[in-house]
């Protein structure tokens, strides 16, 4: 292989609507697998996903890629940052979690722990809910989780004004809750994808 042919398999490299070869987790819905750039969650990658309102369904989204990092035979961490509300120990044990690897932290300044977390090497994946997540965090917390090796999810409001904003995440979705799933929207993906369809989580 040639030194630009290696230099545009990095997934860091924009290709427009062309996708370097990238590594990905499964969602854990093979619906949504199927619309997304590789095949799943992009690893060492951020994922921004907006909703109507926090709390609102984006966790069942989640769940399952939770599940299957935080049950790795050398799992690292599983962090929860600035959670809307309280988090209920059996019902996630009781979908598949492994609590042993979980950490929530309560703070204020959710967006500087999330890139600390990001950025540590000692976490698989971090999710953090922002309020409002400004571009340059954004870009701040992509380039952590490539340097942490780690997934992470920012979960903001789809406001009109965010919905406007550039996103430096590798991947943007928007989640609307409708009767037994989510309406799915891809706003911005490095594949060039995008698009919505109705994901039932049964």
């Amino acid at each position: 292989m040639t030194a630009i042919a290696r230099l545009l398999e990095h997934p860091a490299i924009w290709r427009g609507r062309s996708v370097a070869r990238r590594d990905t987790v499964p969602t854990g819905y093979p619906a949504l697998d199927a619309r997304l750039p590789g095949g799943g969650w992009p690893q060492a990658a951020l994922v921004e996903i907006m909703v109507p309102h926090l709390g609102g369904g984006e966790l069942q989204l989640l769940l399952p890629v939770l599940a299957a990092l935080s049950n790795q035979p050398v799992a690292r961490w599983c962090v929860w940052i600035a959670p809307p509300l309280e988090p209920y120990a059996p019902a996630l044990a009781a979908r598949g979690l492994n609590l042993e690897h979980l950490l929530v932290v309560r703070t204020e300044i959710a967006a500087w722990a999330c890139e600390q977390a990001l950025g540590s090497a000692a976490c698989d994946v971090v999710l953090a809910w922002i309020a409002r997540p400004l571009p340059r965090i954004v870009r701040r917390l992509q380039l952590a989780a490539q340097r942490g090796r780690a997934l992470g999810f920012i979960l903001c409001p789809a406001t009109a004004q965010a919905l406007r904003e550039p996103s430096g995440a590798a991947l943007r979705l928007s989640v609307e809750p409708v009767e037994q799933g989510a309406r799915i929207t891809i706003l911005r993906s490095r594949g060039g994808l995008q698009g919505s369809w109705l994901l039932n989580f049964n």
